[in-house]
């Protein structure tokens, strides 16, 4: 667009932009030639206004050619909305700086400077034409005493109000920009500026949900930068919670409703006078949205955690929480509620946000767009009726109207501690038709009812649960199939409800990614957090929501049970090799960093075969190798034997110490050399040498099954070699035989099997066949920890028939489905009387049996033909 014809348009159009072309017109003039070069300037003049000079006069002029140049760029199309709310903000930032360098200016050294953060749209870079800018100010109080600390807060407030002053006071001049201090913590109360300390304790203890919404989008503008990003690191915990937090979504819902209140906001949508900020389907509508969904899921997925409303949107989108249609939708809405606002801010230089009241303000308005009064009619009520359409069905879903919906309220749930709350109660009583109505659809509805009255009894606090199931009542179908199941799943889903955040956080019913991708993703959650005990909680978190989408897919069929093993035992390796350097680093922070070679850990038993189940131990070993070393080298040094031993400790502290997220494992190191009366770390030459000339038998059945699971690399690959020479040489079967009928006998004698389910203890289940397998790849010398892969050197050996081998493998395989099953929803056996039908019904569905008769006599018949096989074996080998 030609220069005369923009500025005739702007100038025709808004009153205040003619008065601004009149008084710079001679700034105008070269400041036309180059728009980008000349913002530039004009924040860089800002920041070299002198501190000891008072900028008062300096400010208002840079801020009239400031709002000219951004008006022009803007109505001629050379700047993009980021672009012209970034200008605003970034002369807003300059101009805080220089109005609160020169309200310091005569503080002594030892007052702190303050940190001025910008809250709302200043500091997402957001700031509007005629926007007011909202500041917080603290001071960095960590190390003053209480005498310090008042001092300090009496001075810096009267520099802050001096601040706020310059910017905000209109004189002949203008003003720069209307500023608010009330978002600071207990404004009413509290002085202009406060100590960090203060402030960080408030927000723990009484901050409110608009106060994190604030934050989301606050940063340091002014000031000590560097100690406003500290206050920000530490108010993380306040502002975005660990788990999904769906009563946000509520607690924005009623702050609508209350702004909605005070302004007389209600009613439908009508042009004249709308409010774009505030009304139906407006800006701050969309705001509140994106911010929202924000605190909901930015604790779970930092990369949540932005602060403009257009990139937060995307990545929304991106990231599967918010629905790509609509993040569209409500961006490009966003766009054009801003643009308009703009231009109707533009024509007096006032924060308003109405639309004209009449025809002739609307022609105006127009005509400023360079459009049609119709047309631009029609935009906007498409635009403000979408934007409602979308917001309001997330604050406010339509309840459905369930066949329960006229059940008696049972009251007898409100005696639990979760419904103990005003306001859980609340919710609970708005959610009950639906849950009611999904356990009275429930294959079993007594049965169901009892199951969820067994998991609401446990639940220590019901609020965030029961938001989220308001806002995903589809949840309550799998809450309801899944403590039906069996009572030790209710207990467990009571103790650790935030598994169900892991349902809707996009990919629960995604193909498995495979240990390599859970390794790292947990890798990057434990690299964000900067303590080590949060490191270990994080740990716990991850691996019980995994472990729950492992479960829910072996409930419901997705999974078989020889995969979920194979994923059970993924999440353990992976767990492992992201925790390893976790540890080893604490570690060596006091004892320095690790001797020698470093450390391997070597999985055993299930771990080191692939395949475990939910509650199974880890078997494991820790090989050193010091090499020369005496001892390490750090502030407080220790000798490699103890070094190593105490690492070793630290280990299993960080798997098994029971911390606010529970424990993650329990875990064996017994199979190490010497068992329980060796050091709990071995180190690579006794390793070596007590294999090749002092281990048992059983100790080398047993690293059939080895696998090195995390530790240094090269010391892994040396140990993974030494294994398959050591288990590659020839072996006399019947040495092998004999010593293996010994260990059966006395296995049997010590452990008999206890109940008909009874899948691991006993001739011919699992335990018995794994150690035959076992020593069938040791006489055989090939590799393959599998039962099926030492079958089948059973059968190359002469051992025995390929269908003899495949009836073993039939008879564990309905073993280890029977484990998996019992060790999923009970203690580890099952108990076939105490089963209810639901928990029958999963038992019979994952062994392939059609009753409970049937799977008593195939249990029977397969294990006591695989006990047959394989004593005939044992009995033909002490001959041999």
């Amino acid at each position: 667009m030609p220069t005369l014809q923009l500025l005739t348009g702007a100038a025709g159009s808004a009153p205040y932009l003619a008065d601004l072309i009149v008084k710079e017109q001679a700034w105008l003039e070269t400041a036309a030639a180059d728009i980008t070069e000349a913002r530039d300037a004009l924040v860089a003049e800002t920041h070299a206004l002198p501190p000891n000079a008072d900028p008062s006069k300096d400010l208002r002029r840079l801020k009239r050619r400031c709002a000219l140049l951004v008006a022009l760029a803007d109505l001629a199309g050379l700047w993009t909305l980021e672009e012209v709310t970034g200008a605003l903000t970034d002369f807003a930032d300059a101009a805080t700086e220089a109005a609160l360098r020169y309200g310091l200016r005569r503080l002594p050294e030892d007052v702190p400077v303050p940190t001025v953060f910008a809250m709302g749209k200043m500091g997402a870079g957001e700031l509007n034409y005629s926007s007011d800018i909202d500041l917080i100010c603290l001071f960095d109080d960590s190390g003053m005493d209480l005498v310090d600390i008042a001092e300090a807060r009496r001075k810096l407030a009267r520099a802050v109000r001096q601040m706020t002053a310059i910017l905000n006071d209109v004189t002949s001049e203008g003003y720069v920009f209307r500023t608010d201090l009330r978002l600071r913590p207990d404004a009413g109360t509290t002085p202009v500026c406060i100590a960090m300390g203060a402030a960080e304790q408030y927000y723990e203890t009484l901050g409110r949900t608009w106060e994190r919404a604030a934050w989301v989008k606050a940063r340091p503008a002014a000031g000590d930068l560097a100690a406003g990003e500290s206050f920000i690191t530490a108010l993380r915990p306040f502002i975005w919670r660990r788990h999904l937090d769906f009563a946000a979504i509520e607690d924005a819902h009623n702050m609508r409703l209350a702004i909605r209140e005070a302004k007389g906001l209600f009613g439908p949508i009508t042009l004249p006078g709308h409010n774009l900020k505030l009304g139906r389907g407006g800006i701050r509508e969309i705001e509140f949205f994106t911010q929202t969904r924000q605190i909901i899921s930015g604790g779970r997925d930092a990369s949540l955690r932005l602060r403009g409303t257009v990139p937060a949107l995307a990545r929304l989108a991106t990231q599967g929480w918010v629905d790509q249609d609509t993040a569209e939708t409500l961006t490009r809405h966003y766009r054009t509620l801003r643009e308009v606002e703009h231009r109707v801010q533009m024509l007096r230089d006032a924060q308003t946000h109405d639309l004209p009241k009449t025809d002739a303000g609307f022609d105006r308005l127009a005509a400023f767009m360079d459009t049609d009064t119709d047309a631009l009619k029609r935009h906007l009520t498409e635009t403000l009726e979408e934007v409602h359409a979308c917001t309001e069905t997330f604050f406010d879903p339509p309840r459905s109207k369930s066949a329960a919906a006229t059940s008696k309220v049972d009251e007898s749930w409100l005696k639990y501690p979760a419904l103990r709350s005003d306001r859980a109660a609340a919710i609970f009583r708005r959610l009950q038709p639906e849950i009611l109505a999904r356990l009275e659809a429930a294959p079993r509805p007594d049965e169901a009812r009892a199951a969820f009255d067994r998991f609401l009894a446990g639940l220590p606090a019901g609020v965030q649960l029961f938001s989220l199931f308001d806002a995903n009542p589809q949840l309550i179908d799998l809450l309801v199939e899944t403590v039906s199941i069996g009572p030790e799943l209710a207990t467990y889903l009571s103790r650790n409800a935030h598994v169900f955040d892991a349902v809707i956080a996009g990919a629960f019913f995604a193909p498995w990614p495979g240990e390599a991708a859970l390794s790292a993703e947990l890798a990057g959650l434990l690299a964000r957090e900067e303590d080590y005990e949060a490191q270990l909680d994080t740990a716990r978190r991850w691996s019980k929501d995994w472990q729950f989408r492992v479960g829910v897919h072996l409930l419901r069929g997705i999974t078989p049970p020889e995969e979920a093993a194979s994923h059970y035992a993924a999440l353990a390796r992976a767990i492992l090799a992201a925790l390893w350097p976790v540890v080893t680093a604490q570690f060596a922070a006091k004892h320095g960093p690790l001797p020698g070679r470093g450390a391997v850990v070597l999985g055993m038993g299930s771990l080191g075969a692939g395949q475990l189940t939910a509650r199974s131990d880890l078997d494991l070993i820790v090989i050193y190798d010091p090499q020369d070393a005496a001892m390490s080298e750090g502030p407080r040094p220790l000798a490699v034997r103890p070094y190593y031993a105490r690492l070793t400790q630290a280990l299993v502290t960080a798997l098994t110490a029971p911390m606010s997220e529970g424990r993650l494992f329990e875990v064996d190191m017994r199979l190490r050399p010497s068992g329980n009366q060796g050091p709990v770390a071995t180190s690579w030459a006794a390793f070596q040498d007590y294999q090749q000339s002092e281990a048992w038998t059983w100790e080398h059945m047993a690293l059939t099954r080895a696998a090195v699971v995390a530790g240094e690399a090269q010391l892994g690959a040396d140990l993974t070699a030494f294994l398959e020479a050591l288990l590659g040489k020839a072996r006399a079967a019947g040495l092998v035989l004999r010593d293996l009928a010994d260990m059966r006998a006395r296995i049997f004698e010590a452990r008999a099997s206890r109940a008909a389910w009874d899948a691991k203890l006993g001739p011919g289940r699992s335990q018995d066949i794994e150690l035959f397998a076992q020593a069938a790849l040791l006489v055989a010398g090939e590799e393959g920890p599998g039962v099926e892969a030492g079958l089948a050197a059973a059968a190359s050996l002469g051992w025995v028939t390929e269908a003899e081998a495949g009836q073993i493998v039939g008879a564990y395989r309905l073993c280890w489905a029977l484990r998996m099953a019992g060790q999923l929803i009970g203690k580890g056996d099952l108990d076939a009387e105490a089963l209810g039908e639901a928990g029958t019904a999963f038992v019979l569905r994952l062994t392939g049996c059609d009753a409970r008769m049937d799977l008593d006599a195939t249990l029977a018949a397969r294990t006591t033909r695989a006990a047959e096989i394989i004593s005939r074996v044992l009995d033909e080998g002490r001959d041999t």
